[in-house]
Formats: C-alpha cells, sequence, structure tokens
C-alpha cells in the first residue's frame, strides 16, 4: 500500500510489489468472551451461550523494501 522511509516514498496500486512484513509470533491466546443471548417473547424461550475467538498476536519486527 504505502512505504515510507526518511525522504523516499514508495506507493502501491493496491500493493507494493517486492515489499515483504518480517513478524515474530507472541503466541496465540483467546479474546474477550462474546455472549450470544437468544430470547423469543411470550413464548419463554431464553438461550444464553457464548464463545471465544483464537487470535495470534505479533510483533511487527521491520518492513522489508524492494530492491530495484
Amino acid at each position: 500500500m504505502f512505504i515510507a522511509n526518511d525522504d523516499k516514498i514508495i506507493t502501491g496500486t493496491p500493493t507494493v510489489e517486492g515489499a515483504k512484513v518480517v513478524a515474530t509470533s507472541q503466541g496465540e491466546t483467546r479474546a474477550n468472551k462474546v455472549i450470544v443471548f437468544k430470547y423469543k417473547p411470550k413464548v419463554r424461550y431464553r438461550k444464553k451461550t457464548g464463545h471465544h475467538h483464537l487470535y495470534t498476536r505479533l510483533t511487527i519486527d521491520k518492513i522489508v523494501t524492494p530492491t530495484k
């Protein structure tokens, strides 16, 4: 998309060819719990469930610019 290094600016449409992102994984973890509550009035129907989304936390080490 866009890389800026000091006074040098590189733009891409839609991405910059040859650019790479180097990242380190910090491990998998679970997000906050999402509550799902289903309810129908006048029928005595109530159902409460929930779940956690798993995600991987990343640390961006560096962005490698393309060499031309």
